[in-house]
């Protein structure tokens, strides 16, 4: 056991692949905590993200002993790839469960704007202040639009920005902080609304 908790999560899939139950559960050990709190962070619900969670780790050893893992070197970003997708098809699920009658109510459901996808105008201003907090993010220092970028571009956790940066993860979080006071900064000097009512 020691030795399989040594090996890289492509090593452990290979193992597990070629029989060794053990080496699934290092895997599952090495990267339950960090899958699961995605989960929940997105779904907000302890049973739903628990179910989600268990889904995630079948479909993962279905997929390595059908012999179709091919994410070479990229193991935690394809389970949380499969997380990803199963709680996007549980959103699909519920919403197509979900069947909304507007016989018995006084206020019409269906006609109501706040309750609508959105209209063009809707777009065009989401698009508007997609290019205006670019604009700005242009304007920062460059260290602070790198943590920024890295971050939320490229969706990067804040040790793994901070190894690429060289910093200690303490000056990320800081850089990522004041990436984002000066654009909020920049943006009331700019009189730039970047919300939707």
């Amino acid at each position: 056991m020691i030795q399989l908790k040594q090996m890289t999560d492509e090593e452990l899939v290979v193992a597990y692949a070629q029989g060794n139950n053990l080496a699934f559960d290092v895997l599952l050990n090495r990267h339950k905590n960090s899958v699961y709190s995605y989960i929940y962070f997105i779904v907000r619900n302890k049973e739903m993200a628990e179910d989600i969670f268990q889904e995630t780790f079948v479909k993962a050893i279905m997929t390595i002993k059908q012999g179709r893992y091919t994410e070479n070197g990229k193991f935690r970003a394809w389970i949380n790839r499969i997380a990803h997708n199963l709680i996007i098809d549980n959103y699909r699920q519920e919403r197509n469960e979900q069947v909304i009658s507007n016989d018995e109510c006084e206020i019409d459901l269906f006609n109501n704007a706040k309750l609508s996808d959105g209209t063009v105008e809707d777009a065009i201003v989401k698009t508007q202040i997609l290019d205006d907090v670019k604009k700005l993010i242009n304007y920062l220092p460059e260290t602070q639009r790198e943590v920024l970028v890295l971050r939320y571009y490229q969706d990067m956790s804040f040790k793994e920005i901070a190894d690429i940066t060289g910093v200690s993860i303490n000056t990320a979080l800081g850089r990522m902080r004041y990436a984002i006071l000066n654009m909020r900064r920049m943006a009331e000097e700019k009189n730039m609304i970047l919300t939707v009512d």
